[in-house]
């Protein structure tokens, strides 16, 4: 498959739309819970529920698309993005127009969510696997990298698009509105103009029955700890921003209905960071695995430190933008190095292991730091701060990351240009590659 021809442009839409309405919501969900009067905490735990069902759902979904085919994977997994958004969309605005109860109002948000968790994952990974079943070996990780980096730039479009959409008639609802409508044309397109011939499929690898044990295994076990950490500290500064965003301005005596812009630009910020390290440093400096863990925990441990201690908007801004870098090294720091310390027949199961993590990051830590924030506004970031700091102390304690991994002949360690950057919201902004 060609990367400009019609089919995954289509691909590449649907992938975009996914991410771009996930920031969005990201975005006006601090504003929402704070309207409604509830604790932030419940706020992040919608999101931890939905992270655990997309987890879980996902290789269901990948087993699926080898039977039903890649088209009617994608076409289900597109009206459950668009069903959740719609009815979140419609729970927030009978709870913000005084029409139900806040308390059943969010109830019925996070069920829309929990929904989107269940079915969120099927159209990326069907998309995936149509690309893979149509490109050969020698083109597939270009073209599927490209595909993934609809996902970077879906989380630079998604916030700055939201406040556009916050209209005096559905308020912050509105995004939501939005990007469902957005959906149904692309739900429509894929239906009419996407072909659907019968290819040979490449059928998705089961993961967890020959390498149950991968996880312990001392060439990974450093790797997975590292992207436990760095990913748990992401998850915790992903769901504090928009309540510290939305604080800190109303020190300043700007309300709440005037903040969501500010929230919408500290959102670019991380993802433009992420996009800038992973597009332009990366390739520029041909970092390996060993630096790129290096500086990732290094650059994310500074950008926590500055959200610690630098006072205003503007310090909340540069703090979660050194962070948002910081990741844009570190993870394909230790996926590249994870990748590359096993052989070919193993891949599938770090790639499963990658995933795991990546889920796990996301359940805890959100409610854990809104809880801290809701506690001490310090109280996360020092948090991070520890995690971190155990982050880059373990790139000198572990012999894998401290060496690398082995210099195998013919093998370039160094990330391409190609290489998608870090999905801003988790594992929801993201799909498990089809291995070649």
């Amino acid at each position: 498959m060609n990367p400009t021809s019609p089919a995954f442009v289509i691909l590449f839409a649907v992938s975009l739309i996914a991410a771009a309405g996930n920031m969005g919501l990201q975005s006006v969900l601090p504003a929402i819970g704070r309207q409604f009067g509830l604790a932030d905490t419940l706020v992040a735990g919608a999101f931890a529920v939905s992270a655990l069902m997309w987890t879980v759902s996902s290789p269901f979904w990948a087993r699926l698309s080898d039977r039903l085919g890649r088209k009617r994977v994608i076409l289900i997994g597109l009206t459950g993005f668009i069903a959740s958004m719609t009815g979140f969309g419609a729970a927030a605005t009978a709870g913000l127009e005084g029409w139900m109860a806040p308390l059943a109002a969010f109830a019925l948000m996070a069920a829309a969510r929990s929904l989107y968790g269940v079915f969120g994952s099927a159209a990326p990974i069907a998309s995936q696997a149509y690309v893979a079943d149509r490109t050969t070996a020698q083109g597939r990780t270009q073209a599927l990298s490209l595909l993934a980096s609809a996902q970077g730039l879906g989380t630079v479009i998604g916030p700055v698009l939201a406040p556009l959409f916050i209209l005096p008639v559905v308020g912050l609802a509105g995004p939501l509105y939005a990007f469902a409508l957005i959906a149904v044309v692309v739900l429509v397109v894929v239906w009419k103009r996407l072909p659907s011939g019968e290819v040979t499929r490449i059928p998705t690898p089961a993961e967890g029955v020959a390498h149950r044990g991968l996880w312990k295994d001392p060439r990974l076990r450093g790797y997975l700890l590292f992207g436990l950490l760095v990913t748990g500290a992401q998850a915790v500064n992903i769901s504090v921003l928009g309540f510290h965003v939305i604080d800190e301005l109303a020190a300043t005596g700007v309300g709440l209905d005037q903040a969501q812009p500010f929230v919408a630009i500290a959102l670019f910020a991380g993802a433009a960071g992420t996009l800038m390290v992973q597009w332009g440093l990366i390739p520029l400096l041909k970092m390996q695995p060993r630096d790129l863990v290096r500086w990732g925990a290094g650059l994310a441990l500074a950008g926590n430190l500055v959200s610690l201690t630098a006072p205003g908007f503007h310090g909340v801004v540069v703090g979660y933008a050194l962070v948002s870098m910081g990741l844009g090294f570190a993870r394909p720091g230790f996926t590249a190095g994870a990748s590359l310390s096993v052989g070919p027949g193993e891949q599938g199961a770090v790639a499963g292991l990658i995933m795991s993590i990546a889920g796990l990051s996301f359940l805890a830590p959100p409610v854990a730091g809104v809880a801290l924030y809701a506690w001490r506004e310090a109280a996360p970031f020092a948090l991070n701060g520890l995690l971190l700091s155990a982050a880059l102390a373990l790139c000198w304690i572990s012999g894998p990351l401290r060496r690398g991994p082995p210099d195998l002949p013919d093998r370039d360690e160094t990330p391409s240009s190609d290489t998608p950057p870090a999905s801003q919201p988790g594992p929801e902004g993201g799909g498990r590659l089809v291995s070649e």
